[in-house]
């Protein structure tokens, strides 16, 4: 599953320069609005088969402390492995509060697998019609959801080809993947949460993507029916490495 760009429908080449998200009212009006999640995975080695010190950490530290609202994994591919994953609207949280929380305690004991990190920031495609839920609201929903127990983190890099190709030629191959996306999201499938990571992944994605989903099965699946767009197969440079991920706490402010 690939990721979409950001935005459809940009502003005029002449107008100043906003770094605001885009999107359109029910009426066609423009809106804007210069919010957006950030959200950074750590990836660790060495942790305990039992992760009740790591979760008790995470969900009883103070607000003062670590004022995020986060995610502890059981690594799937890792008997010994871990991850967390923390978002906030500033990034500075991941350079202050969460990087003093994971060097004391029982994080501290852990190493850290830093090839497998992954930051990236929520954005919108330009036909948003509530950017506040698009940015903010419905993915902290996916990442919070009870229901949603396995959580899968890839990186995407798009083939630079796409970027020539004409915009309703982009736009068909786009709206096939969110047919997709929509038919698993209805089902109760899985769920997908898009980043963009342009500038800020250390082997140049372009997206991370995240699934969330109530079965392995279903996200599994839901990568699977990617597969076969024509995106995926022909504008796809690299997909991955895959981070399979069974929540083991949620932290909630």
């Amino acid at each position: 599953m690939s990721a979409r760009p950001t935005p459809a429908v940009p502003p005029p080449a002449d107008a100043p320069l906003s770094l605001a998200e885009r999107g359109r009212a029910a009426d066609g009006a423009p809106l804007a609005l210069d919010r957006r999640l950030f959200l950074h995975l750590l990836v660790f080695d060495g942790a305990p088969a039992d992760l009740a010190p790591l979760a008790a950490a995470l969900t009883t530290a103070t607000p003062e402390a670590l004022p995020v609202e986060a995610v502890l994994y059981a690594d799937a591919h890792h008997p010994r492995g871990a991850a967390l994953l923390t978002w906030a609207e500033d990034p500075a949280a991941f350079t202050g509060p969460v990087r003093a929380f994971v060097g004391a305690g029982p994080f501290a004991a852990l190493a850290l697998r830093p090839e497998r990190t992954l930051v990236g920031r929520t954005y919108t495609i330009g036909y948003e019609s509530d950017l506040a839920d698009a940015l903010v609201g419905r993915p902290r929903r996916r990442l919070l959801d009870d229901a949603l127990a396995w959580h899968l983190w890839y990186p995407v890099r798009r083939a630079g080809a796409f970027a020539r190709l004409d915009a309703a030629e982009q736009r068909a191959m786009l709206m096939e993947h969110g047919a997709i996306g929509r038919r698993f999201g209805e089902a109760g499938n899985a769920h997908d949460v898009r980043l963009a990571a342009h500038g800020l992944d250390t082997d140049d994605a372009d997206f991370v993507v995240g699934i969330t989903a109530p079965t392995l099965t279903g996200a599994s699946a839901l990568v699977q029916a990617m597969r076969a767009t024509r995106q995926t197969a022909e504008y796809l440079d690299r997909l991955g490495p895959f981070f399979v991920g069974h929540v083991a706490a949620r932290r909630r402010l």
